[in-house]
């Protein structure tokens, strides 16, 4: 595969004066889950910038360890186009991570996109956020142990987006990255859509569209 049909749809590698993306990193995240938004978010020029509960480090449930760059107590939404919530266990087994979903509601409040996929959705519905929004998940009756409110705005999709939240199931990596990525412009309309396919199909039919889509850049 080219250099130029990898790339992102916009920017040149050197942030192109936008502001970063947020990945919120801590104990047990889902490492797999969203490896494919910051990837090409990064080719498209955007920062990612990791944010974790405090600045010491945190272990990924495939154990990879990471260093966050800053801790989420000094994360504004004003300095940031997007925050990723991945998921983890501990979203389901303690509070410690409600921190992170009431930055979501912070972030929302302030127009700043927010993208949560698999235990990160559960998260938000019992911060109540999925309330008044479409949104999916893994399962409704997953969402639904949470006792939240939004049970009647759960859509059975690979992915939603209302408005600036996505949210995605944990099967559903490449699906969470479309939303992703069209919701900040990296992709659109027949290129976005060669980009899922290739990804999530495998469809070489998808990768002529998209090499076209980005020659030259």
């Amino acid at each position: 595969m080219t250099r130029e049909a990898m790339s992102g749809g916009r920017g040149d590698g050197d942030g192109g004066g936008r502001k970063p993306v947020h990945l919120a990193v801590y104990d047990s995240l889902a490492d797999w889950e969203t490896g494919h938004a910051t990837a090409y978010l990064a080719r498209a020029g955007y920062e990612i910038r990791t944010v974790g509960p405090t600045p010491e480090p945190v272990v990924s449930i495939g154990g990879l360890r990471v260093q966050p760059d800053l801790a989420l107590t000094d994360v504004r939404p004003q300095d940031s186009a997007l925050l990723i919530l991945p998921g983890a266990d501990l979203w389901d087994t303690t509070d410690d991570l409600a921190p992170f979903a009431r930055a979501a509601r912070r972030f929302l409040d302030a127009g700043v996109p927010v993208a949560a996929i698999c235990g990160a959705t559960a998260g938000l519905a019992r911060e109540g956020v999925l309330d008044e929004r479409d949104h999916t998940g893994a399962v409704s009756f997953y969402l639904a142990a949470t006792g939240y409110g939004g049970g009647g705005r759960y859509v059975d999709a690979d992915a939603v987006t209302d408005g600036g939240l996505v949210t995605a199931g944990p099967t559903e990596p490449v699906a969470f990255a479309r939303e992703i990525l069209r919701l900040l412009g990296v992709y659109e309309g027949e290129t976005l859509d060669a980009w899922y396919r290739l990804f999530h199909d495998s469809d070489p039919q998808a990768y002529a569209v998209l090499e076209k889509a980005t020659a030259g850049r």
